[in-house]
């Protein structure tokens, strides 16, 4: 190739064999979806560190946070549902770490186990809160993204990720 002419850059995918079907631009997606799970799993785990509560994993931040949620005791089932993980067993653990830190307590309603926030864990969620008010939502803010159109897209991520489940449930049947 000659310096004066350039080829077109392809769509930004991770696997380009993935790219050459029907649909391109999902494999773009799929690679922007890599690269901002794996950013934002780094981000709870620093941001929750820097509240003071290092050691957790982005799973345990997820299960403080969601147990956190409204000031209400939740199910083990409820808040597997509500994360989107399928095996109890992670969230179970992630339940152990947290209640050894005193970020949560369990309990019992019938035969459930239940998960309530602590005073501690409260205060964890808080300070969370104020890092990501201070050092990423500012930043966010400063893209020009508005509130209705980071809702939209949200929505349809959420739509899409019902798209993989559909698929993950029809592939498991193969």
């Amino acid at each position: 190739m000659n310096k004066g002419s350039q080829q077109p850059v392809g769509p930004i995918v991770s696997s380009s064999h993935l790219a050459t079907g029907a649909m391109p631009s999902l494999s773009e997606f799929e690679f922007g979806l890599i690269i901002a799970s794996h950013a934002f799993a780094r981000w709870t785990v620093r941001a929750m560190a820097a509240a003071g509560v290092a050691g957790l994993s982005a799973l345990d931040v997820l299960v403080l946070h969601s147990v956190n949620h409204r000031g209400r005791v939740k199910r083990l089932a409820d808040i597997c549902l509500v994360i989107n993980v399928e095996d109890t067993h992670l969230v179970t653990y992630a339940i152990r770490k947290l209640e050894k830190l005193n970020l949560v307590r369990t309990g019992k309603a019938g035969k459930e186990k239940t998960v309530e926030i602590t005073v501690d864990g409260e205060a964890a969620c808080a300070r969370y809160r104020d890092i990501r008010e201070a050092l990423l939502v500012k930043t966010v803010k400063s893209l020009g993204l508005s509130e209705a159109r980071a809702s939209e897209l949200a929505a349809q991520l959420r739509t899409l990720s019902g798209q993989y489940d559909q698929a993950a449930r029809a592939a498991a049947s193969l």
